[in-house]
């Protein structure tokens, strides 16, 4: 009797895991299929002519599969201009945070000096001034040096982030003191102890840094519109802008297309990352 209750309970156990995991994947697609789909119309709306671009009820697949709408988005602005200017931005700016928010979290992760943890806490709270406070000093300092209209006055500014080194110092706190002290006592300095011990182990927790940074500088708008002026300097936000024409009078097709060509980049970066991104993001905070 007691082992036929006890198969009945299993029974009725597996049977609420069976319902539960259904529900959560009913909610996962549910939630996809609301995060793609904005994509795929933009998609179906760039291989349109204008006239059925905003159509009632929205039409989810092409009309008319006008694939020349995206060689006419490289006859209306210098868009492979606006992809170099982005990609060397962007690039330059990833590099700059990896290389500095890494130093810097290792230094707090692991060094001992004076006024360690009011120094962290108070690069922290910077995290909690908006850019558009900091926007009009940071702009005057840019003239002030000559750098408007420069690629640099949006590089330099970036080049390192409280927020990177706050990540990278958790992700480093996750990895045991033990192969330091290993390290250490094989006589390597502090330098060479986080270039062939935290590096290579911290290499996820980079990844998620070098992840996030490109898909954010990639779609900045706000600090070029200020900072440049001249066509030939624009990134892709701004030229996806003034594809759209005076007062929005563009061919809305030919916009979708130069917007779909600019999230190739992010989603490529995205895909052959996207391992240590989620290994990253699971180690990360693990320890602090």
């Amino acid at each position: 009797m007691a082992s036929s209750q006890t198969y009945s309970r299993i029974n009725r156990f597996s049977a609420q895991r069976a319902v539960g995991r259904v529900v959560i994947y009913a909610a996962m697609v549910v939630i996809a299929l609301l995060v793609i789909l904005p994509l795929v119309w933009t998609f179906a709306t760039s291989l349109r002519v204008p006239r059925d671009s905003f159509t009632l009820p929205p039409k989810w697949i092409p009309t008319d599969w006008k694939w020349s709408n995206y060689a006419d988005v490289f006859d209306s602005v210098p868009f492979g201009t606006y992809v170099f200017n982005s990609l060397k931005v962007t690039s330059l700016i990833v590099l700059g945070q990896v290389v500095t928010c890494s130093m810097a979290a290792y230094a707090f992760a692991r060094l001992r000096f004076p006024f360690k943890n009011a120094l962290f806490l108070l690069l922290m709270s910077s995290l909690m001034i908006p850019v558009f406070v900091t926007i009009i000093p940071v702009f005057a300092l840019v003239r002030a040096i000559g750098l408007v209209d420069n690629h640099a006055s949006l590089i330099l500014p970036s080049v390192t982030s409280a927020f990177g080194v706050f990540l990278l110092r958790q992700f480093f706190m996750t990895i045991p003191t033990e192969l330091d002290e290993a390290a250490v006592i094989d006589g390597a300095p502090p330098w060479e102890v986080f270039v062939r011990v935290i590096v290579p182990l911290g290499a996820p927790g980079i990844a998620v840094l070098a992840i996030l940074s490109f898909n954010g500088f990639w779609n900045e708008y706000f600090r070029p519109l200020i900072f440049l002026n001249s066509f030939d300097n624009f990134t892709i936000p701004l030229g996806l802008v003034a594809l759209r024409g005076f007062m929005g009078t563009g061919n809305i097709a030919i916009v979708a297309a130069g917007i779909m060509m600019a999230t190739v980049p992010v989603v490529v970066v995205l895909m052959t990352m996207q391992r240590y991104l989620i290994e990253g993001i699971a180690m990360t905070g693990l320890k602090g």
